[in-house]
């Protein structure tokens, strides 16, 4: 779980197991409109909403590999920059948090040199206004001017820069990454939720238990909430060795932490409110493309889960009696469904007093982490694995991930050929 203003230096990451390594001024209130999931490509979906909810994902039945940044929408990139030392960075905007990544290739992995967090609530009120507010814009675009700064002072040139649910949704967000692009000289760009689950399995990779059968991959954001079977019985095709390659389907609800607080409360949440929050999600998941193969592997008992999110992170700091939030600790750990069933009922019992005096939760998602243990019970209802793995990781190490995989840095020379005697 990301913390406030967080730079973290030092910490090494790997690559996937198998690789190598907006509109114009509305007058007036908008009237709510009551998003479905998106699904797989071929799979069942949805009626129409807004335009873009209607278009199809993809093509393929699995997500493809991550297409190069427009120049048009993102920021230029040098292709090898720098080879194995230069610096790549990753920035996710999304619902709730602005979030950088810069780090550095090395021979298994990389090594993450600097790091920025900050919860700015960017998509506060969109679910019923439709638009980003003045005050969250002002917020997002003052932590942006610290990333800029960032990539400035440590000459960072190989980036992905992303916005994800808030800025899909509202009317006035690309209108909004014009006026940062203006105001910080970052260029961001919309990605697709396709794209945002596939992001979510490149940065994971490494976690997913490869003795097992695969993993039920889930991220709760703070304005959807992506669902990935990541199926590993099936075979690889050859020179298809990523994780994210093995993608069966997925799924993203149109539903996360600060949505679902704004809809239902979140400071006082009695049993009644946290179970109409369950329903809600619950009725999305009935849909869930491939549910009964699902089904069918989760009672094998040889499927886990793989938990990204504040939420996970949250309920594994509790579990393990942190004094403060440590990701070094965190990140990996493996919780039993008897641990996370106490967990979320203790820290679903407790006061919204209580949830800020926690160490683990404090003021800044006291609020929303009901909302997160909500969808993550609907989740574990539907589909009662045995064993869930927590995740501090995700979308933005998918982005380095798979910059750096496309450059080629671990990539291993070719030893010439020796020519024979006659």
């Amino acid at each position: 779980m990301d913390r406030a203003d967080l730079v973290g230096k030092g910490v090494a990451a790997r690559p996937p197991e198998g690789g190598a390594p907006g509109g114009g001024k509305r007058k007036g209130r908008r009237r709510s409109k009551k998003r479905g999931p998106v699904f797989a490509p071929g799979q069942p979906r949805p009626p129409a909403g807004r335009a873009e909810d209607a278009r199809p994902a993809a093509q393929k039945a699995a997500p493809a590999a991550a297409p190069r940044p427009n120049s048009a929408v993102s920021n230029p990139v040098t292709m090898r920059s720098g080879g194995r030392d230069g610096l790549y960075a990753a920035l996710d905007l999304g619902t709730n948090n602005c979030r950088l990544l810069i780090a550095q290739p090395r021979e298994r992995g990389f090594r993450v040199v600097d790091a920025f967090s900050r919860i700015v609530r960017l998509g506060e009120g969109v679910g019923s206004s439709g638009r980003l507010g003045e005050a969250a814009m002002e917020r997002a675009v003052e932590a942006l001017r610290i990333c800029s700064a960032k990539l400035k002072d440590r000459g960072v040139r190989r980036t992905r820069l992303v916005a994800t649910e808030a800025c899909r949704l509202a009317d006035n967000g690309r209108t909004f990454l014009d006026r940062v692009r203006r105001e910080t000289g970052l260029s961001l760009e919309i990605v697709s939720r396709e794209t945002e689950a596939r992001l979510a399995v490149s940065g994971c990779a490494s976690l997913i238990d490869p003795t097992t059968n695969g993993a039920l991959l889930f991220d709760i954001g703070g304005g959807s909430s992506e669902l990935v079977w990541v199926d590993l019985t099936r075979p690889a095709e050859r020179h298809r060795r990523r994780m994210s390659d093995r993608i069966r389907t997925w799924a993203s609800l149109p539903v996360g932490v600060v949505t679902l607080s704004e809809r239902h409360g979140g400071e006082m949440v009695t049993p009644d409110v946290f179970e109409a929050m369950v329903a809600e999600v619950a009725d999305m998941l009935l849909a869930f493309p491939d549910a009964a193969a699902l089904d069918t592997a989760v009672s094998a008992g040889k499927l886990h889960m793989l938990g990204t999110s504040g939420t996970v992170t949250t309920l594994a700091g509790v579990h393990l009696g942190l004094p403060r939030y440590d990701r070094r600790k965190v990140d990996g750990t493996w919780m039993s469904a008897g641990e996370v069933d106490r967990m979320m009922t203790l820290v679903t019992g407790m006061d919204y007093q209580a949830r800020i005096a926690n160490p683990c939760i404090g003021r800044e998602r006291a609020d929303l982490v009901l909302a997160g243990c909500a969808i993550l019970e609907a989740i574990r209802r539907r589909w009662p694995c045995e064993r869930l793995r927590v995740a501090d990781r995700g979308l933005r190490e998918g982005i380095l991930v798979e910059m750096m995989t496309e450059d080629g840095v671990w990539r291993r020379p070719q030893t010439p050929r020796t020519e024979r005697p006659a």
